[in-house]
């Protein structure tokens, strides 16, 4: 599906308070940014911001930082975000490639990808948010114990992932390809994607990885 360009998008988001201008130079000083000193949360591919912002009203002790590569999409987050003014929420309107440019090593305790660009061709693998050169730039940002999240419902994608996860020297905590049937499924929130899925009847697939070693 062609995404839908919106006219003065770009100009919206590089006006708007809560997206971060020129992020590259907080590098290694985030709390700055927020004010505080709280673990940062980070949501790569965050869509409309229905799930990130579900997760900072639920946690105001923690700091939640979205990253949407598209301005038409990233505009309806900063849109609700206007109305809604929550203090632990700020986005990122850059290729999430960049990241490790922009947080430092150890300032992101846990990044969430939710329903991801499947990617299916073979020759566009490395596009795919849990391929090895992603999870290289993960690698760099996260805390020692620190988790990344993956949620899809394509199947393939997710045989993809629970493959090129461990092939990256990272651990799975847990997998399953049916969340919400499952002893994960407590505490869930869900994503605009998520919810119309399971509507449909679709089985959603998570898996947790982290680079420690499990006992």
């Amino acid at each position: 599906m062609r995404l839908r360009h919106i006219t003065g998008a770009e100009q919206r988001i590089a006006e708007s308070i809560h997206v971060v201008s020129d992020p590259e130079t907080h590098r290694g000083r985030w709390p700055e940014v927020y004010g505080n000193g709280h673990p940062i949360h980070v949501e790569i591919g965050m869509g409309k911001g229905k799930f990130l912002m579900e997760l900072a009203r639920q946690n105001p002790q923690i700091n939640y930082l979205g990253v949407e590569i598209y301005s038409s999409v990233l505009l309806k987050a900063v849109q609700k975000q206007e109305e809604e003014q929550l203090p632990n929420v700020r986005f990122l309107c850059v290729d999430a490639l960049r990241l490790a440019d922009i947080l430092g090593p150890g300032e992101t305790a846990k990044i969430y990808l939710n329903f991801s660009d499947p990617w299916p061709k073979d020759r566009h693998a490395k596009r795919r948010l849990t391929s090895p050169r992603f999870l290289a730039v993960y690698d760099r940002i996260l805390t020692p114990d620190g988790t990344v999240e993956f949620k899809t419902d394509n199947k393939e994608l997710f045989a993809y992932s629970l493959e090129s996860v461990p092939a990256a020297g990272w651990e799975i905590i847990y997998s399953t390809f049916d969340l919400h049937h499952s002893e994960y499924a407590e505490g869930n929130v869900m994503t605009e994607y998520e919810e119309k899925f399971a509507a449909e009847g679709k089985p959603i697939c998570k898996l947790v990885a982290t680079r420690r070693k499990i006992e």
